[in-house]
């Protein structure tokens, strides 16, 4: 006869082999089968996943759900972390990005040894979520891939990026300047603005895509006479191993990816550093691109107070803001800026990757909605 511990440790593997088969259906080819060489789950508290996907890399972070204090959540340990190349849809596609989601999850849960049974929730913070229907075409790609109790959250990776800094909390407003460029904020009760964000075709001109296209036209310019000389044109066809400035043309729509064009920023801020004046103006109108789109959020949500003065937090994240080149330091030039225009703001460098914002995310909204169970 069976004790009732060994009933209930049998009717669980009966229940792991039902979740199993059913997730069986869902298989992209055999990115889930090292979920066959895993055993039952040990009865732990299960597994998050936060994902920041933008136009360059996915990053996926696996943490474990532990209930403790939000005061605590930075101590949460990172299990894996898994990167893949991009998964925005504007950018590749929905095929490509569905794929790379899927792969870059899967990675990071096999690194840490753990089943699709065993995440309690995932935080999908993706560019390109610019719409309620982006976000529920994300959702459904979610519900083919995970058990029914995994709690499922779509964001724009702009969330992910505040959360980073705020440790989860989504008050203030982030800044992000990598490939493409936005501005986005929340005031404490919930109300959200975004500013910029649509795309190179649109008009992200304080980012890396946007610098590096100007530069680009810039050469052009000066080549056929409509612009003035600048070092920009050497300083790139060297650096593209092109020999005049005609070749420019055919090299950028032979692939004109986004981050391809973006990574040309570095030859702007040397070139604005060696004295540069068409360089220099270049960097100059993506320093106030970016401290427009922080303003418009900023006085849209009313963060900085009736006076202007109040604090609030800015989160500053992106490769053209981090990277420190020299005398030309974007970042700092925006900070500049927008303390002069609001006083109280209180920039915020984060110390962990959006990715992780993402988990911490997952860990606040899978905690917030046990709480309202318990209370009802």
């Amino acid at each position: 006869m069976m004790t009732p511990e060994k009933e209930k440790e049998k009717e669980k593997e009966q229940d792991q082999v039902v979740v199993d088969a059913g997730m069986k259906r869902y298989r992209n080819g055999e990115i889930w089968e090292f979920e066959d060489d895993l055993g039952v789950s040990d009865g732990d508290n299960g597994v998050l996943l936060g994902l920041d996907g933008g136009t360059t890399s996915t990053v996926c972070i696996c943490m474990p759900m532990i209930p403790f204090s939000h005061s605590q959540l930075h101590s949460l340990p990172t299990l894996a972390r898994a990167v893949a190349g991009c998964s925005n849809h504007n950018s590749v596609g929905e095929i490509a990005a569905r794929e790379t989601i899927e792969q870059v999850m899967a990675d990071a849960l096999s690194k840490c040894g753990s089943k699709r049974s065993s995440v309690r929730a995932v935080c999908l913070a993706v560019s390109g979520v610019n719409h309620p229907t982006d976000q529920q075409r994300i959702l459904n790609w979610l519900r083919d891939i995970f058990p029914s109790h995994v709690r499922l959250h779509v964001l724009n990776d702009a969330v992910a990026a505040l959360s980073s800094g705020t440790m989860g909390k989504l008050h203030g407003c982030v800044l992000i300047s990598g490939t493409g460029s936005i501005a986005y904020g929340f005031t404490e009760d919930g109300k959200e603005a975004r500013a910029a964000g649509a795309g190179p075709v649109l008009g992200d001109w304080g980012s890396a895509y946007g610098i590096a296209a100007k530069a680009l036209t810039a050469v052009v310019r000066a080549y056929d006479g409509r612009g003035p000389s600048t070092m920009l044109a050497s300083s790139i066809l060297q650096k593209l191993g092109l020999s005049s400035a005609e070749e420019i043309i055919g090299w950028t729509y032979a692939d004109p990816s986004w981050a391809r064009i973006a990574a040309l920023v570095p030859v702007v801020v040397i070139c604005a550093e060696a004295g540069d004046e068409v360089a220099n103006n270049i960097l100059l109108e993506s320093v106030q691109e970016l401290v427009s789109s922080v303003k418009a959020v900023v006085n849209r949500l009313g963060l900085s107070g009736q006076d202007g003065k109040s604090g609030f937090p800015l989160v500053m994240v992106g490769g053209v803001l981090t990277a420190h080149r020299g005398s030309w330091d974007i970042g700092k030039e925006v900070i500049n800026c927008i303390t002069k225009q609001f006083p109280g703001v209180i920039p915020i460098r984060p110390k962990v990757e959006p990715a992780v914002g993402a988990a911490w995310l997952a860990w606040n909204f899978f905690m917030k909605e046990c709480y309202h169970k318990a209370e009802n």
